[in-house]
C-alpha cells in the first residue's frame, strides 16, 4: 500500500470521528459568563464566572451545584483550581482589592478569603497550582515587570516572587483573563506565561518562577486585543498556543502556534477557524481548541482542524478523552464525547 492511500485512510477516519465527536449542553442553572474550569477526573469538574458564581458537578454532569462565594457577588472569578470535591481554589480579577484568591476546603459551603491585592496598580490575571499546597498567581506588568505570587502552605500565606529575574514585559504588553489558562504549570516545577498587545510571547521558567526566559512567537500582536490567549503543554517538550484578536474574533490569521523545544522556538499552525481563548491537549494526538468563534478538534496533532460549532466559549480543558468539557457566555456549559460506532 502506497502513502496515498494511508493518507486517504487517515481522512477518512478523521472525518467519521469528527462526525460523531459533539457537544452535549449542560442544564446548569445560571446566566453567569463563565471563564474559570477546572475538570478533575470524570466525576468531578468545577467552574466559576462573573457575579461571585462557582459551580460544580461530582457524577460527571447528572447534577449541578450552583453558588456564590458571600460577600463576593461583585467579582468576577476568573479562574479556579481544584483538586477533589473539597478542595478548591477562586481567582477574581480586577484592579486593585478586586482580585482575590478564596479557598473552600469543604465543597464550596464556606469560602475563606486568603489574599486580597493592596498594590493600586496590580490587576490579577490567573494561577495555577503544582499540588494543593504549591501554587503561583500572577498579575499584568506592574513597573515593566509581571508581579507574581506564590503559596507553599495551600493558600495560608501568598508571598511575592522576586521578578529581577524576568525579562521586561514590553510597553503595551499584558496578559488576558480570558480562560485562567494565560499562567499554567508543568510537571514539578515547570511554569508558562503567555502575552497579548504590543507583543505576543511566552516567558518559561523551570524552578517555579525564580528564573525566567522569554521566547518570540508568531501569535498576531499589535492591538489591545491580539496575542496569545491560551496555553498548553501536553509533557516537557510539546505544546501549543492559541490566540488571535477577540475584536475579530472571525480572524484566522496567525492564531495557532506549536513547540516541540518546551517553549524556547515557536511554529505558526493554521486550521482554526477564529480567535480563540482557550486549547488543551486531550491526548498525544487530539486537541480541541475553542473560543468565541466556536470551537475546532484535530486528530493529528494539530496538523488538521475540523470545526465543531459556532457556540461562544470562553475555557476548554481535558483529562482524558472521557473527562472533556468547555465553559462560555450565559452559563454555557459543555461535555464533549466521541461516540465510537
Amino acid at each position: 500500500m502506497d502513502a496515498k492511500f494511508y493518507q486517504l485512510l487517515f481522512l477518512i477516519f478523521a472525518f467519521v470521528l469528527t462526525a460523531n465527536a459533539q457537544w452535549q449542553k449542560q442544564s446548569v442553572n445560571t446566566n453567569a459568563s463563565l471563564r474559570g474550569l477546572s475538570v478533575v477526573n470524570e466525576n468531578i469538574i468545577w467552574a466559576s464566572g462573573s457575579g461571585g458564581t462557582f459551580l460544580k458537578t461530582t457524577d460527571g454532569g447528572k447534577t449541578w451545584e450552583v453558588g456564590k462565594v458571600p460577600a463576593a457577588e461583585k467579582l468576577d472569578f476568573r479562574d479556579i483550581e481544584a483538586f477533589n470535591a473539597d478542595i478548591a481554589y477562586l481567582l477574581s480579577i480586577g484592579e486593585g482589592e478586586n482580585s482575590r484568591i478564596y479557598k473552600t476546603i469543604d465543597g464550596g459551603k464556606t469560602w475563606k478569603l486568603q489574599f486580597k491585592n493592596t498594590n493600586k496598580k496590580a490587576f490579577f490575571d490567573a494561577f495555577a497550582f503544582w499540588d494543593k499546597d504549591n501554587g503561583i498567581a500572577m498579575s499584568d506588568p506592574v513597573d515593566n515587570k509581571y508581579l507574581l505570587i506564590s503559596t507553599n502552605d495551600g493558600g495560608e500565606t501568598w508571598k511575592p516572587l522576586a521578578n529581577d529575574k524576568m525579562p521586561s514585559a514590553k510597553a503595551g504588553e499584558a496578559a488576558f483573563a480570558a480562560s485562567g489558562t494565560c499562567l499554567i504549570i508543568q510537571g514539578k516545577s515547570n511554569v508558562y506565561l503567555v502575552s497579548g498587545g504590543q507583543d505576543a510571547r511566552v516567558f518559561r521558567s523551570n524552578n517555579r518562577g525564580l528564573n525566567w526566559l522569554v521566547a518570540d512567537t508568531p501569535i498576531v500582536n499589535g492591538t489591545a486585543g491580539s496575542g496569545i490567549f491560551s496555553i498548553a503543554m501536553f509533557d516537557t517538550e510539546r505544546g501549543v498556543i492559541v490566540g488571535g484578536n477577540y475584536e475579530k474574533p472571525n480572524d484566522i490569521t496567525n492564531n495557532l502556534a506549536f513547540t516541540g523545544d518546551a517553549g524556547k522556538t515557536w511554529i505558526l499552525g493554521k486550521g482554526l477557524n477564529g480567535y480563540h481563548s482557550g486549547v488543551a491537549f486531550v491526548d498525544k494526538k487530539t486537541l480541541i481548541a475553542a473560543g468565541s468563534s466556536g470551537s475546532d478538534i484535530s486528530f493529528d496533532g494539530g496538523k488538521t482542524w475540523k470545526n465543531l460549532d459556532k457556540e461562544n466559549y470562553n475555557a476548554v480543558q481535558a483529562k482524558g478523552k472521557n473527562a472533556v468539557w468547555a465553559v462560555g457566555a450565559n452559563g454555557l456549559v459543555g461535555k464533549f464525547s466521541i461516540n465510537k460506532k
